[in-house]
């Protein structure tokens, strides 16, 4: 018989059953929902509740996914795993939130010289492909697709799939204005999270390796159990999707699948 293994203070803790090779994440809270991990040891799985539970869609915009701003294949077909498992979480009770840039004029002014540089390459560097143009947040792309990020803009808004999906009247939608959504408390992300009493996240979105990585590390320094949902994530970035899958199994949490949580096991009943 294998032991069972807490990790955490007390209240906030990890429970894990060696002979179920389960992670409890739920604290004492139903209902629950059991997933296979993806990612490191075989045969891991990690029980979470839903209500504790939140669905973190990051970045899934025109700017990053529409052709008239790039060419972006792989996020593409992450958009359509993520649509499949929106239904499976409001079925389940798992709240969606999305995190999407979304900057105003104050950004523009107080924005860091590695976060404006990062953004205006095109500045140096002269683009081969006018879709992928970038001079800097706030700049106006042309053609009708607004100025880049700003809030309320054509390229800040949801790819058109994923607006179709969302909900206004259910779900949490939160701006960001740096690469993270969680780089200190008073974001609107983590005051989202702090009102909603949610302590497991599942992180889905674009860029894996940028955006997704930066609020993934983030909400790991800060204590939030993280959990990368892989085929719902996407990079452009050579590489940078394995690396990322890697470390989030072996330091940041854990790593799953849609079709791991889609076919989870739901258990409804009430703790005794």
């Amino acid at each position: 018989m294998s032991p069972t293994v807490k990790f955490g203070p007390q209240g906030d803790e990890w429970t894990y059953d060696g002979d179920a090779k389960t992670y409890d994440l739920t604290r004492g809270v139903s209902p629950e929902l059991t997933i296979r991990t993806t990612q490191g040891p075989a045969d891991d799985s990690i029980k979470l509740a839903p209500p504790l539970s939140a669905l973190v869609i990051i970045d899934m915009q025109n700017y990053f996914l529409h052709p008239r701003c790039g060419d972006h294949p792989t996020g593409l077909a992450a958009a359509d795993r993520i649509i499949e498992l929106i239904s499976k979480c409001r079925e389940t009770g798992i709240k969606i939130i999305w995190l999407n840039w979304g900057l105003g004029e104050e950004d523009l002014s107080t924005m860091p010289a590695a976060a404006q540089r990062s953004f205006g390459s095109s500045l140096i560097t002269p683009p081969s492909d006018d879709r992928k143009a970038r001079y800097g947040f706030g700049s106006d792309m042309g053609e009708g697709r607004g100025r880049l990020l700003m809030e309320g803009s054509w390229n800040a808004e949801l790819y058109a799939p994923l607006q179709d999906a969302s909900r206004e009247d259910s779900d949490i939608f939160c701006t960001k204005n740096r690469i993270s959504g969680f780089w200190n408390g008073e974001t609107p992300f983590a005051k989202a999270l702090a009102n909603g009493g949610f302590r497991t996240l599942l992180f889905t979105g674009v860029n894996t390796d940028q955006c997704v990585l930066g609020t993934v590390a983030d909400a790991y320094y800060r204590g939030w159990d993280c959990v990368m949902v892989e085929d719902c994530c996407a990079t452009t970035t050579p590489g940078g999707q394995d690396v990322t899958n890697y470390n989030s199994s072996k330091i940041y949490g854990f790593v799953v699948d849609s079709k791991a949580i889609i076919e989870g096991t739901f258990d409804s009943g009430t703790r005794k």
